[in-house]
């Protein structure tokens, strides 16, 4: 085992990973509730979800398409963290959390085993298991995660207002999301997806980009993590008016969100809020089946979507819990970060230059016209 002890001050003094104590000593309260619930003694996280979550923002990856590079063992005496050997110096010089222990395995080792193993009986509860509990677990955020959501998402929205402003019917589609990605990048925070349909393009839902310009009318998204918490946002730019069918189709979309936005209550189940969506479809004029053509969202956080709802997921919404709803139709789409507190959703990823218009009481998101 080594701690940060074994590294130079001068190491120690780049740490990012921002963990909060506070926040840190309620989520393993958290933990060891599913425990007792569980009748066992060891949990061991191994997704980037779950790490994250637990040590409060520690970044666990190298690419951000591989398995994370750690893994933990929370049991009744404490948390105990299991790298490689070629990534334990940075681990506890920069993300390592005060009271976390740091094991190492060497990088050709096997890191669940090993990790598996420093469990007393040598069998800890896996995710797998408990995957419900531990999603239940994160649905709260805790004050200092809050924050740090607020501003990430604040963060997320600027740069999409940055990029679209500085738009022109001849940038392509790559070079839009290269601006949006070197803006993500600079604020410290990894571009988990970058989409981007023109106008020749606009029948596609998640548009993965073309060198094609974009024309008179464009839509970008954004799904940015930093310190574990993920932002989503999606704008539109135009370069002209817009027909009489775009402006009333992105009324009617906007509305299908108010309706979803007033069933997200705090006691409701995810699956009565996905009635509730195929109903608004339905009532704005978009169809019986709109909903079949893209997923609709649901609780974000530390995943992208924490999951994704369908008719199927029943869990309880909760005060303090973030979501992303994104409903969409043809040529329209509408999504941003919100938080339910106690005195209603409040819209995290806000940027004051974008242009907005009242919904049901509330500022959305117009098309941006330069």
């Amino acid at each position: 085992m080594i701690t940060p002890t074994q590294f130079t001050a001068a190491t120690q003094s780049v740490r990012t990973a921002p963990g909060n104590a506070a926040d840190r000593a309620v989520k393993r309260k958290r933990v060891l509730d599913i425990l007792d619930a569980a009748g066992r003694d060891s949990l061991m996280l191994t997704s980037n979800t779950a790490l994250t979550w637990y040590l409060d923002g520690s970044r666990v990856h190298i690419s951000l398409a591989g398995d994370p590079i750690a893994a933990l063992l929370v049991d009744r005496s404490g948390d105990h963290l299991v790298t490689f050997n070629n990534e334990a110096g940075r681990i506890a010089a920069e993300e390592l959390p005060d009271g976390v222990s740091l094991d190492m395995v060497p990088w050709h080792g096997q890191l669940h085993a090993y990790t598996a193993g420093l469990a007393v009986d040598g069998d800890p509860l896996v995710e797998a298991a408990v995957m419900g509990e531990l999603r239940a677990a994160r649905q709260e955020l805790l004050p200092a995660e809050t924050a740090r959501y607020a501003e990430l998402s604040a963060d997320s929205a600027a740069a999409m207002t940055d990029v679209l402003t500085a738009a022109t019917p001849e940038t392509t589609e790559f070079q839009l999301v290269s601006e949006l990605a070197a803006r993500i990048v600079a604020i410290g925070a990894e571009p988990l997806v970058l989409l981007c349909n023109g106008a020749s393009r606009s029948d596609f839902r998640h548009p993965l980009a073309t060198h094609s310009p974009i024309g008179r009318r464009a839509m970008a998204v954004v799904c940015a993590r930093r310190n574990g918490l993920v932002a989503n946002v999606t704008r539109w730019v135009a370069f002209d008016a817009g027909t009489a069918q775009e402006l009333d189709a992105e009324a009617r979309i906007a509305a299908v969100e108010a309706d979803i936005f007033r069933a997200t209550v705090p006691g409701a189940r995810l699956n009565e809020v996905f009635t509730e969506i195929k109903a608004a479809y339905a009532r704005h004029g978009f169809g019986d089946d709109q909903w079949t053509l893209h997923h609709q969202g649901g609780p974000a956080g530390y995943a992208g979507r924490d999951p994704r709802v369908t008719a199927e997921v029943t869990d309880t919404v909760v005060l303090n819990q973030p979501f992303t709803w994104n409903p969409s139709g043809p040529g329209v789409k509408i999504e941003d970060t919100v938080l339910l507190t106690d005195s209603g959703l409040r819209v995290l990823t806000v940027d004051d230059r974008w242009p907005t218009t009242e919904v049901d009481g509330r500022r959305r998101p117009l098309t941006l016209r330069p």
